[in-house]
């Protein structure tokens, strides 16, 4: 036993050690082991952009290399316009290559990245005992930098498919652009108009709004050549395979496609599944449908291209994802960006007619009940795992509290204890039966020891104990299994809650979607364990005994990479499991014992 004690601290040890060479190496700008180095992907204005034009059909974009210009070619290349427009919850950049929404950043969520957890101390030794006042960053959703890849883009290509009409390749024209929501303004607009290609002129207009993340995006198609055309328009979503800045490496969450209908419903769809789909392979989602949406869905945040109207006619169009490689002109060495989109058919456009087609981009946070009143199933993208049908109701029920408490803190308190309240009887039952058991502990014990060369009589004589003493040795497990579902369907509720983001409890937690940054809620978390297993029947075997109080140990480790609101949903479950437990088992004069 000495032994096993002596390689589990070497172990731990050894973990501690790697742990810590690891938050150094990504202190000074190093890789981490836990995630991939940032992939670079090409720089705005680099022509031509980084996604291929969609294939028709539904089917998936063949991966094509497009070497981007390393130096500057002896005649210059017609650099494309940026225009950036402030409302009050966004700032977006839109570019004239293509009319492409390019930049998008967040106003009302503050950005952040997990540090290792030395960085506290090494921030005050070096500002020699006085915090620095922090520099304010938002969430920038679209990001077309040196470091990454997401935009949304929209253009036209003839019903045959290829190129030869305006696209997101094709510069446009800065026609009329605000920059700036003035008070008392409700909206603001900013419009491209193209160079006729293909006999084809496309104007588009984005329209911001006040106190909105839906952009309306007006895509007017004018056939200025002297025979009829037949266009179709594509709306799509693109971006590296890279996770979002400040993704935790302690808890996993989904990054990656998704395509509702109303027929087959919600299809979330991994990046390596794009991978792994051949040219001629038939997709898992549907390919096309009268109704639904496309979106690229990370943590806490959305972006999704909407066309469907309350009421209005149904819309045909064909749903697709794809895959492109555009060249790194640092390194030469290709970079691969995912996109999902869908094609939607204008019909036959004489010469001269105009057609107007009305979209609308949300690109925002995943605020579930606005989220379900702009689009069937759009809520969906908030993702609660298998325990939707119990996470749902549980969501609903922390925002009640809120509205009453004011805190998002006091409302995970709040919602635990009123679960709590809920499996009471439940818990006691539980309890009292763990109670029974640590009170006959000397008994079993002294019997172990007694029959410790007769197993089969060391069974029956325990059984015969068990009888007379009415326990029943399962009696303190079963409730426990009962809860389990709704506790780790609150824990999902926690984890996707976009509204825990920036949202402070009290004195040092001032984010509870952030790990605690000095690490008191995880420490008691610990204690709290340690105190739960010294209240439960001590197990008869010596090897299961020191496990008991290992397993609390290393349980507790998670929780220091854990987000604030976890860690205090855990601990306010645990103190008053302790108190319940504590009182049945005072009752029962173990304690005592």
């Amino acid at each position: 036993m000495t032994d096993i004690r002596r390689t589990l601290l070497w172990v731990v040890f050894s973990m501690s050690l790697f742990l810590i060479w690891d938050a150094w190496n990504k202190h000074n700008g190093q890789p981490s082991f836990f995630s991939p180095t940032p992939a670079k992907v090409a720089a705005a204005g680099s022509a031509p952009g980084a996604a291929g034009l969609p294939v028709p059909s539904g089917t998936q974009t063949p991966a094509s290399t497009t070497p981007l210009p390393g130096a500057a070619p002896a005649a210059a290349p017609v650099v494309a316009q940026q225009v950036t427009i402030s409302t009050d919850l966004v700032k977006a950049t839109l570019s004239s290559e293509g009319g492409t929404l390019t930049r998008l950043e967040l106003l009302k969520y503050p950005d952040f990245v997990e540090t290792p957890w030395y960085e506290p101390l090494v921030t005050l030794f070096r500002s020699g005992g006085k915090p620095p006042a922090a520099e304010k960053k938002d969430v920038v959703l679209f990001d077309e930098s040196a470091l990454r890849m997401y935009v949304a883009q929209t253009g036209l290509i003839p019903a045959a498919g290829g190129s030869g009409l305006p696209n997101h390749h094709t510069l446009m024209t800065l026609v009329a652009g605000e920059h700036s929501l003035q008070p008392g303004q409700n909206s603001l607009q900013v419009k491209f108009e193209s160079p006729v290609v293909g006999g084809v002129k496309l104007v588009k207009t984005y329209t911001f709004k006040r106190g909105d993340y839906v952009i309306d995006v007006k895509n007017e198609v004018v056939n200025e050549s002297t025979a009829p055309v037949t266009p179709r328009l594509y709306l799509q979503l693109v971006r590296d395979g890279v996770p979002p800045p400040g993704a935790s490496t302690g808890y996993s969450t989904f990054t990656g496609a998704a395509i509702y209908d109303e027929a087959s419903k919600f299809h979330k769809i991994e990046f390596k599944a794009i991978d792994k789909r051949g040219p001629n392979e038939k997709p898992d989602y549907p390919v096309e449908a009268d109704n639904g949406w496309v979106a690229m869905v990370q943590h806490y945040f959305v972006s999704a291209w909407l066309i469907d109207k309350p009421g209005g006619v149904k819309q045909p169009r064909e749903y697709y994802t794809g895959k492109s490689d555009v060249i790194d002109p640092a390194t030469g060495a290709p970079v691969q960006v995912y996109s999902v989109g869908m094609f939607v058919p204008l019909g036959e456009l004489a010469p001269g007619a105009t057609k107007t087609f009305d979209a609308r981009l949300f690109a925002g946070p995943q605020e579930e009940n606005k989220l379900a009143a702009l689009a069937p199933g759009l809520e969906l993208v908030k993702d609660y795992g298998i325990f939707k049908i119990l996470a749902e109701p549980l969501f609903w029920l922390l925002t009640q509290l809120h509205k009453i408490l004011g805190n998002w803190g006091w409302s995970i308190v709040g919602l635990v204890v009123l679960l709590k309240i809920a499996f009471y009887w439940l818990n006691a039952k539980a309890y009292g039966s763990m109670a029974k058991m640590k009170a006959i502990n000397p008994k079993i014990t002294e019997m172990r020891e007694r029959l410790k060369d007769k197993p089969q009589q060391m069974q029956q004589e325990m059984m015969r104990i068990y009888r007379e003493e009415k326990i029943n040795p399962l009696g303190g497990c079963l409730p426990i299994f009962v809860q389990m579902p709704f506790f780790i369907s609150l824990y999902w509720v926690l984890l996707s809650t976009v509204e825990m983001r920036g949202a402070p409890w009290i004195g040092w937690i001032t984010d509870l979607s952030v790990r605690d940054p000095y690490f008191i809620l995880p420490l008691l978390m610990t204690l709290s364990s340690l105190l739960q297993t010294w209240l439960n029947p001590k197990p008869p075997d010596p090897v299961q005994a020191r496990m008991m109080w290992f397993m609390p140990l290393i349980f507790s480790v998670m929780f220091f990479v854990f987000p604030a609101g976890l860690v205090l949903y855990w601990l306010t479950n645990n103190i008053l499991s302790i108190t319940q437990q504590y009182v049945i088992n005072k009752r029962l004069g173990v304690l005592k014992k």
